[in-house]
């Protein structure tokens, strides 16, 4: 079984129309789909936005599920000039932007538990999906940090914050509380960004132009990961 979250609905209709043998069980208000795609048991959810939001979704999925891997897939704002509108971003390690309990000595992002700051996808994950993007022809991809927090990034001082302080490629808002859940159980993580805006002061416009497109780039890729894995 492979598990594959979205934030929003948009983000894995794709993926859940072009499933065989579909059956949807909600739980906690969030719908699972299980059934079969390019060959393989999978099972799919949009979690919401958010990394509670996010994290109840894979913990949940876990329990119930018990994929041997999750990818997170969805949009992102870009944090690189490499990286423009329909390009994905891919998560070689995941960190939270917004965690800080730097007042009691730990450094900024550090995660309690964990003990971690940069949160690692599995290497195998992340080479199958970095092929499968290059499977789609015309897309570009970068492999670096993904950095996630409970803020729509639309500010050029909050994005220089981010890169700075964490050297990070994309921003989103689900990606490392997805990725800390599977970090304590176990379980097998990726995760593929596909960019809809500049995280800049344009954001929240291109965002809505874009959403659309980036996120079937981001699909089309987890189908191709899908047939290679």
């Amino acid at each position: 079984m492979i598990g594959i979250i979205g934030a929003m609905g948009v983000e894995i209709k794709r993926i859940s129309a072009a499933m065989e043998d579909k059956k949807t069980v909600a739980i906690s208000g969030i719908e699972y789909h299980t059934g079969k795609l390019c060959g393989k048991e999978i099972v799919t959810a949009a979690c919401g936005i958010g990394k509670v939001a996010a994290a109840v979704c894979a913990q949940t999925m876990i329990l119930k599920f018990m994929p041997e891997l999750i990818i997170n897939t969805g949009v992102a704002g870009s944090l690189s000039p490499k990286l423009e509108v329909g390009d994905i971003a891919i998560a070689e390690y995941s960190v939270q932007h917004d965690m800080d309990t730097s007042p009691l000595g730990d450094p900024l992002g550090f995660i309690s538990g964990i003990n971690l700051i940069k949160i690692p996808s599995s290497e195998k994950v992340t080479r199958l999906l970095e092929q499968s993007i290059g499977m789609l022809g015309n897309v570009k991809s970068l492999r670096g940090v993904v950095a996630s927090g409970d803020q729509f990034i639309n500010c050029p001082e909050k994005k220089s914050f981010i890169t700075e302080n964490f050297g990070a490629i994309a921003c989103d808002m689900e990606c490392a509380a997805i990725a800390q859940v599977c970090y304590l159980n176990g379980t097998d993580f990726g995760a593929v960004r596909a960019i809809s805006d500049s995280a800049d002061d344009e954001s929240h416009v291109d965002f809505a132009r874009f959403l659309e497109a980036a996120a079937e780039n981001a699909s089309e890729a987890v189908k191709f990961f899908l047939k290679l894995y």
